[in-house]
């Protein structure tokens, strides 16, 4: 459990300092960021309001070349898979910010598909060619998530 959670966290940062050197906003939103201790609180709580706190993505991001914003979750999975049917085993069927978009860092690449994507069938594979540089809604720089895509090898490959 830990060594998923530090794994994690890894590929949160990557990412936020990822977004953040390509200028963008990057709002940690996450519960364990918005309300500090609150994962202690809601450990034996449960409800509406617990559930949707759970659910709630790990960054608000803002693009500065349309000013537009999105929500961003980030996953590590060393086999680089990613499906509804996983979403729905860590959050239920009622994922309550559909306008989000799944960020998979694996030892090799850096992937990514929208809610509504996953909704609609779609998945994260090794052989899927849902690079995170190809999303037009951020419009990124290739060179820079090569980069990023390189210290992750290097920083994932022994896990």
């Amino acid at each position: 459990y830990k060594e998923g959670m530090i794994k994690g966290r890894i590929a949160e940062t990557l990412i936020e300092e990822l977004f953040l050197s390509l200028e963008f906003n990057v709002f940690r939103y996450g519960m364990e960021n918005t309300v500090p201790g609150i994962m202690k609180l809601l450990k034996e709580v449960r409800g509406d309001v617990a559930n949707t706190i759970r659910k709630m993505p790990d960054f608000i991001i803002q693009n500065p070349k349309t000013n537009e914003v999105f929500f961003i979750e980030v996953k590590f999975r060393k086999d680089e898979g990613y499906s509804l049917s996983d979403l729905e085993k860590e959050y239920g069927k009622d994922y309550p910010f559909e306008k989000a978009f799944f960020i998979l860092v694996s030892k090799k690449h850096i992937k990514c598909l929208s809610y509504s994507e996953l909704k609609s069938g779609k998945s994260i594979t090794p052989s899927s060619h849902y690079y995170l540089g190809d999303r037009k809604e951020f419009d990124l720089d290739k060179e820079v998530i090569k980069d990023f895509c390189d210290f992750a090898v290097k920083f994932f490959s022994d896990v």
